[in-house]
């Protein structure tokens, strides 16, 4: 997930040529209070560091952006358009995921379409006390057992509790300061594959 304000422009780029050197699966652009213009800008850049390497960009919330820019796939908040009506107006092999606080809400999403849901947060985090306490491990496990797409932790995510994500069943981790502030992106998701690739062969 990027946070392109608390990089500047020039630090930003050079974080996402990172990214996908280091290996990351996704990238997910989130840049809810930027102008329309200003976004499809923003999106041009990054798709053109993308082009021709293995990640999926996906963008938060902005369809109509996703769609025309030529996006991977699109993440989808709980102030979103609903799941299943995005599931109606999306191609064939679009991405749709949905960040969700409760079992019930992740059950819905998966019911609706949702290729993969965002859980937490999982652990005490500023960015997320807006969503209330953290849901913890024990919860984290319960709607990962209960789901059939992958299920992904945020939250509080660091290199000391990252594991515990992975061993109650997550598919994987989204986080934001953990990839932005750490001094060598390679050095991290190499610990970090060391760990996901044995539980997942």
């Amino acid at each position: 997930m990027t946070d392109r304000p608390a990089l500047g422009p020039e630090q930003f780029v050079n974080r996402l040529r990172q990214a996908i050197q280091a290996g990351v699966d996704w990238i997910q652009l989130r840049e809810k209070a930027t102008p329309t213009r200003e976004l499809v800008q923003v999106a041009g850049k990054v798709l053109s560091i993308q082009r021709g390497a293995r990640q999926k960009v996906i963008l938060n919330d902005r369809l109509d952006v996703a769609l025309a820019c030529g996006f991977d796939g699109i993440h989808l908040g709980g102030t979103s358009f609903p799941v299943g009506n995005v599931r109606k107006m999306v191609p064939s092999g679009f991405i749709v995921g949905a960040s969700v606080h409760h079992l019930n809400e992740a059950l819905e999403a998966e019911r609706d379409g949702a290729d993969y849901v965002i859980f937490g947060p999982i652990f005490t985090t500023p960015s997320k006390l807006q969503y209330g306490l953290p849901q913890g491990i024990q919860k984290l496990r319960a709607v990962a057992s209960a789901l059939s797409v992958p299920v992904l932790a945020i939250g509080g995510i660091t290199l000391s509790n990252y594991q515990e994500c992975l061993e109650a069943g997550a598919a994987g981790i989204a986080a934001i300061s953990l990839f932005q502030k750490t001094k060598s992106l390679r050095r991290v998701f190499m610990k970090m594959r060391s760990v996901l690739k044995p539980a997942h062969r």
